[in-house]
């Protein structure tokens, strides 16, 4: 149950911060309008009101509707996953609570504006210009920590492993 309640707590926290700071963006910023929140980190970090009806990066916009199927499909996946963690999984339940709530936030926008709206911009001017949202900062550190946990997961069965081994 312990694992049921974190993931609820984190999804629900991860996606309506993801939603207060879109809809401020939405009530405060033009499409493709620029602010720097922090001057001193201009043009490395800025707020740029976009919109993005394809995956990550802008990739594919015309297949928004399949975005969104995958996304349902993705936390489907996730949530069948967590039943079978054990019981003593203490990060993959926050984990996954980030990618469903990130999840969740993107796809409340795509059914309620057709697109996903992002405005966190960070830039090195002439290599690398990438506009995401507080929902996808949520999914790359949730998928970050399951791959973590995993990782440790796997060091401590080896180990236990080797000491078996050892006597």
């Amino acid at each position: 149950m312990r694992k049921w309640i974190i993931l609820v707590c984190c999804l629900s926290l991860a996606a309506l911060v993801d939603q207060i700071a879109k809809a401020w963006v939405l009530s405060n910023m033009s499409l493709y309008e620029s602010i720097q929140p922090i001057p001193a980190l201009a043009p490395y970090f800025q707020f740029t009101r976009s919109s993005n009806t394809g995956a990550a990066f802008g990739i594919l916009p015309m297949a928004g509707d399949i975005f969104l199927i995958v996304a349902l499909a993705i936390v489907g996946g996730l949530l069948w996953f967590l039943r079978s963690l054990p019981a003593d999984s203490r990060l993959a339940p926050f984990a996954i609570g980030l990618v469903i709530g990130g999840a969740s936030g993107n796809i409340i926008d795509r059914v309620q504006h057709g697109h996903v709206v992002d405005f966190i911009h960070y830039q090195i001017p002439g290599l690398i210009s990438n506009v995401s949202n507080p929902a996808d900062h949520a999914i790359v550190l949730g998928v970050l920590l399951i791959i973590a946990e995993s990782l440790w997961r796997d060091y401590r069965s080896r180990g236990a492993r080797n000491s078996a081994a050892d006597i």
